[in-house]
């Protein structure tokens, strides 16, 4: 088995473990599936580093729940630096048991860090391909159940985070109607 089969299979492992269940199977280890499928359809060169990091983008996501931090936008924003680390530091672990080299582990924990978005192109990599999983995977339900207002935000918030070439590929690849389509031609 390779560093890399290893790292991947270590993750699934870990988030085999979610009691949350979408589609029948543990919502952590679906949407690192995920993850991977997007990546490789996307960024079908993309480092080992960066295949992990997307694959442990919510590595035991679960075991830090939201409601334990305080509600309010300081309380969720504390609880996302929170678990960017936490899964920066399992999926560090991960690595490092997997055999990998201090560089390695530390270009992916930067990413799941998301330290150097919009300036280091595995991190915007990384960004690019949480934001199609969501437009793909979670869009839909999480619009159903929230104002147009409140969407078209969180779109305008999301196409924001994204590169010039995901901006692009988004406005060819998915059928949003107008406003929503406009915050990927900006």
């Amino acid at each position: 088995m390779t560093h890399l089969e290893k790292a991947l299979a270590a993750i699934d492992e870990a988030n085999t473990a979610d009691p949350n269940l979408e589609e029948g199977n543990p919502a952590a280890r679906l949407y690192g599936e995920r993850m991977s499928s997007e990546l490789s359809r996307l960024f079908p060169q993309a480092s080992d580093p960066l295949k992990i990091a997307a694959r442990g983008q919510h590595i035991e996501r679960w075991t830090v729940p939201r409601a334990t931090f305080p509600e309010g936008k300081a309380g969720y924003h504390a609880w996302r630096r929170n678990l960017a680390g936490h899964h920066a530091q399992r999926v560090g672990e991960i690595m490092a048991a997997a055999g990998y080299a201090s560089e390695d582990i530390a270009a992916a924990e930067r990413m799941l860090r998301k330290e150097g978005i919009k300036q280091h192109a595995d991190v915007q990599a990384l960004e690019d391909t949480i934001c199609f999983v969501f437009l793909k995977w979670y869009f839909a339900p999480f619009a159903a159940k929230h104002s147009d207002e409140k969407v078209l935000g969180i779109v305008q918030k999301t196409a924001r985070k994204m590169s010039g070439d995901a901006r692009r590929r988004v406005s060819e690849e998915f059928d949003l109607p107008e406003p929503l389509a406009s915050a990927f031609r900006s």
